[in-house]
């Protein structure tokens, strides 16, 4: 099985794709889960906080990885072509290399941080399959069928909060019922619930006792992870596979398109993403209007605003081709999977009980310096890595196991 063609546009879009990704899941890292939805579930948060909250949301959370889905589903093609130029089957070798990434992504998960990706991109992709030989038109409009299916999931969800609060404030509602209640909105923005706390204590401790914490919660943890991003990565895989046929992806559009199509999805998308988060922040951070557009609300949004940041990047790329960060940005976008795992290594031993224990230590404010710094290190080992080895470690070992062989890694082999 060979290697899919290096594109230096798809490059520099991981690049950044993996660097965003760092700034989407330091909240994850570094405090209770649902402070990702909610920055009340790390304390009463101050104007700092809430405008780091307010510029994640808006510019961040979910387009990052939408983009990572693009890069996916566009990579799924390249492999697939490549492999059927070699005569041999395409897709058989994807669900190789899927299968492979999802035992990663399984080591990922136990090993270092509950919020791996690359379980669910491993298992979509297997869906993604149905639609590879499809015209780019066709490839939207599932595309959007996905998106549409994943908000109507969702609503669908915070629907039933809305409707299980009024009935457990109804008179005749039983003491269990509004019990249940209570403490489920306690768990989504109160930072002394029992459950917040019990956390707290959980990833302060041990490996042996994160590792149980993530076995107890096995496979509802799973179950419920997928559900609510399946649908939305397929979508994206999908709108990556079209895009990479036409042309987008590739870096083949005129400068302007790019400009303009950026423009234009974040005149679509910023506005009412910004309305969103001013809703929250003026609801004092209650529960069900953060956790909404968290996971509903803000996903007709996300997209545009993906499409934006690809259509962003590939214009400033193609206006600065000589410019170093772009190389730099290259380099790290050809050692995503080291790059992310490196990251998940570095940020648990920073947060968590086995190593530094700063879990829920450190204010959200703070938590773009940690950001800065991880990008700093990405990019200054990146390009010197990349000038003298083939494969980063991560895709080393990926595609040794997909090949059943040790692969050559430097570039003088």
């Amino acid at each position: 099985m060979t290697a899919s063609p290096r594109i230096p546009a798809m490059d520099v879009l991981r690049g950044c794709a993996v660097l965003g990704i760092l700034w989407m899941n330091i909240t994850a890292f570094a405090l209770p889960q649902n402070a990702y939805f909610n920055p009340a579930v790390a304390g009463t948060p101050s104007l700092a906080d809430i405008v780091a909250w307010a510029v994640s949301l808006i510019f961040i959370d979910g387009k990052m990885r939408g983009l990572f889905a693009l890069l996916f589903g566009a990579s799924m093609l390249l492999l697939i072509d490549r492999e059927e130029m070699a005569g041999r089957d395409g897709r058989r070798a994807q669900m190789i290399r899927a299968g492979w990434l999802f035992v990663l992504g399984c080591a990922h998960f136990f090993l270092l941080w509950w919020g791996d990706i690359l379980r669910v991109y491993a298992l979509v992709s297997l869906f993604a399959l149905l639609f590879v030989n499809l015209e780019p038109f066709a490839l939207v409009k599932r595309a959007l069928l996905f998106f549409f299916l994943q908000f109507l999931l969702c609503a669908t969800f915070i629907a039933s909060l809305y409707l299980w609060g009024h009935a457990a404030a109804a008179p005749d509602a039983t003491g269990a019922m509004r019990d249940g209640y209570a403490t489920f909105m306690a768990a989504l923005s109160d930072p002394v619930s029992p459950s917040t706390q019990a956390e707290i204590l959980t990833y302060r401790g041990s490996f042996a006792t994160i590792l149980q914490h993530k076995l107890i919660g096995l496979p509802g943890d799973w179950l419920w992870g997928f559900l609510f991003t399946a649908f939305e990565t397929l979508g994206f895989m999908l709108l990556g596979m079209a895009m990479l046929k036409g042309g987008f992806l590739t870096g083949n559009w005129d400068m302007e398109q790019y400009r303009r199509t950026a423009r234009h999805c974040f005149l679509i998308g910023v506005p009412p993403m910004a309305a969103l988060a001013l809703w929250v922040a003026l609801s004092g951070f209650a529960p069900l209007p953060a956790y909404g557009v968290a996971l509903a609300w803000s996903l007709p949004f996300r997209i545009p605003l993906t499409v934006g940041w690809a259509a962003l990047i590939l214009w400033l790329a193609a206006r600065h081709p000589g410019h170093p960060l772009v190389g730099r940005l290259a380099a790290a976008g050809r050692l995503t999977l080291s790059n992310y795992l490196a990251t998940s290594l570095v940020m648990t031993a920073l947060f968590y009980g086995w190593g530094l224990g700063l879990f829920a230590s450190v204010p959200p404010a703070a938590l773009p310096l940690f950001v800065l710094a991880g990008w700093v290190a990405m990019l200054a080992w990146s390009r010197p890595y990349a000038n003298r080895f083939a494969l980063g470690p991560a895709e080393w070992l990926w595609r040794s196991l997909i090949n059943g062989r040790s692969q050559k890694i430097r570039k003088s082999d």
